[in-house]
């Protein structure tokens, strides 16, 4: 079955992570080309109004174009794809090749491993390459770029830009003129960046341990003849453990303040994304304070030699979402600038909805709201179970029903012996055996009723306490649950605790406790988390009565 074929003309390349095309090996592909034409053919995904982008075979379609111009139809596999199968389509395909650079296959996987938020053992898996060699690969990703075009194009060894991408940027920039006009030799540069490879004048942890320590070259200039540079470590294990535990403490400072933080190395250049208000890369200003809240949103601290140490706040480590959020922003401006500027339209050319208000078909609203994390939701069952618990043991008939309906589903399992015993010590200031069920037996018969009937309740108290999520949610909704009487943002210290600063800002617009500060809001959240705790419990004026979170609903 022969391919179908599309012009060249009509397919834009655009996602090959090959950046370099030996000469040679081009011309002798044209001149294939030129002679037989295209065998094998292309992939391509269609993106409308007769256009397609290359996916995989840009060296086939620059030669097909280079013999036979852009009128020659190439054969195609055409697959409907969205960007990021394509984009990781492309990058496969061309780490798969044997001929391609190990600089741009840094790259492509570099993207791969962006794309899964990080997860290098995933990348491994799909790039079909151990771990080993995904990290070796990643590594280069510190690389400057003369020094990822000199290995492209061949002019350096791997060995060279391996020993490179441990130095800053500006050093490895020094260095690689040197090393092509003299030819050293991958040891040879060993040896040079060994001398000087561990400064402690730019070393980010203590150093007063190192002040007396044999391996500060300081000390060794003064005990032997021939010494390296001062102010250099030749300890590299310790001097990396130390650079480590440094960055880790850095890290563990900001726990309060975010969602997440991630100690970023060299490879990790696509997992994160600054989150940006205004401006080509922005989200716009409302879907911005809804990210704070976000599972994704947070803080990196540098693990590269150009910035080690250094924190950069308000990082979006989910960059396929932040993408979207952009464009959704952009588009939204697009439409709003084009609608200013069309005549004014009549109620019935509006979009209308069900209520009869209107709204711009592109408008979407940012979700504001905390993100479920496990502490948040282990916190909120425990308060859906406590106000259950509450209206069920001061109505006997709605406990009843509930016990009932419980124990015909089978769900009289999840109550407790440990709860009813507690519950039964309560009413009768004696303990129940848990081994005696004669002397249980006895101890009811000899009950009052209205006891008994307590006891009851009781066992619709202990069945809320036991019963699994999914039947606790059926019942608060069956119930109609209204949470606010039982849950109070003043009183819910512990509730503010369980979030990072970032996501209480979140919570601040929700409530209307940020328009309730007004001008005090950024002063506010500058204290510390204990501090910024008790200022958001006790706004002057603030009305907390049913303001209800909407993460604690169900």
């Amino acid at each position: 079955m022969l391919n179908p074929t599309i012009v060249v003309g009509k397919i834009h390349p655009g996602r090959n992570p090959r950046k370099y095309f030996d000469p040679a090996e081009m011309a002798e592909l044209t001149d294939s080309v030129r002679e037989n034409g295209v065998i094998q053919p292309i992939l391509i995904r269609p993106l409308g109004d007769d256009a397609y982008e290359l996916v995989a075979g840009e060296r086939r379609l620059r030669a097909a174009k280079a013999a036979h111009g852009d009128d020659y139809p190439i054969p195609v596999t055409i697959r409907e794809m969205s960007e990021e199968e394509a984009d990781r389509l492309s990058l496969i395909e061309n780490v798969q090749r044997a001929d391609m650079a190990p600089s741009e296959e840094a790259v492509a996987a570099a993207r791969i491993v962006g794309q899964l938020k990080g997860d290098r053992e995933e990348a491994a898996k799909i790039l079909g390459w151990s771990r080993a060699t995904l990290d070796k690969r990643l590594a280069l990703m510190n690389c400057s770029t003369s020094v990822l075009d000199a290995l492209n194009t061949r002019t350096i060894q791997l060995g060279h830009a391996e020993l490179l991408a441990t130095l800053a940027k500006d050093k490895q920039d020094k260095l690689l003129p040197v090393i092509v006009s003299e030819k050293k030799s991958v040891a040879e540069l060993k040896k040079t960046i060994e001398a000087a490879a561990c400064s402690l004048a730019t070393a980010i942890f203590d150093k007063v341990d190192c002040a007396a320590c044999p391996h500060n070259s300081s000390l060794q200039t003064e005990m032997f003849g021939e010494a390296i540079a001062t102010g250099n470590c030749t300890n590299r294990v310790c001097y990396n453990q130390k650079t480590d535990k440094q960055l880790e403490t850095v890290a563990y400072g900001l726990k309060d303040e975010y969602p997440v933080i991630r100690i970023v190395r060299a490879g990790d250049n696509h997992t994160r994304a600054q989150l940006v208000v205004d401006g080509p890369t922005g989200v716009g200003e409302e879907q911005a304070k809804a990210c704070h809240a976000c599972e994704h949103y947070g803080a990196a601290v540098s693990a590269l030699p150009d910035s080690l140490g250094k924190v950069y706040r308000g990082q979006c480590f989910d960059t396929a979402c932040n993408s979207k959020k952009i464009a959704a922003c952009i588009k939204a401006e697009r439409d709003a600038k084009a609608a200013a500027q069309r005549p004014a339209t009549t109620a019935a050319d509006a979009t209308t909805t069900a209520k009869g208000t209107t709204k711009a078909p592109s408008e979407e609203k940012a979700v504001t709201h905390i993100s479920e994390t496990e502490r948040v939701k282990t916190y909120r069952t425990a308060l859906w179970r406590k106000a259950l618990r509450r209206e069920a043991a001061s109505n006997a008939d709605t406990a009843n029903s509930y016990l009932l309906a419980m124990a015909l589903t089978g769900l009289s399992r999840n109550i407790g012996g440990d709860t009813m015993g507690k519950i039964f010590e309560k009413l009768t200031d004696d303990k129940a055996s848990t081994t005696d069920f004669k002397k249980n037996l006895s101890a009811l018969h000899g009950m009052d009723a209205s006891k008994r009937q307590y006891l009851t309740i009781g066992l619709t108290v202990a069945a809320i306490e036991g019963i699994e999520v999914s039947h606790l949610v059926a019942l608060c909704q069956h119930h109609k649950l209204d949470l606010r009487p039982h849950w109070n943002l003043q009183k819910s210290k512990d509730f503010l605790e369980l979030l990072t600063k970032s996501e209480m800002k979140v919570l601040a617009d929700e409530l209307g406790l940020r328009a309730a500060l007004g001008e005090n809001f950024a002063k506010v959240f500058n204290k510390s988390k204990p501090d910024l705790i008790e200022a958001l419990l006790n706004v002057e004026g603030f009305d907390y009565a049913g303001k209800l979170p909407k993460v604690l609903r169900f």
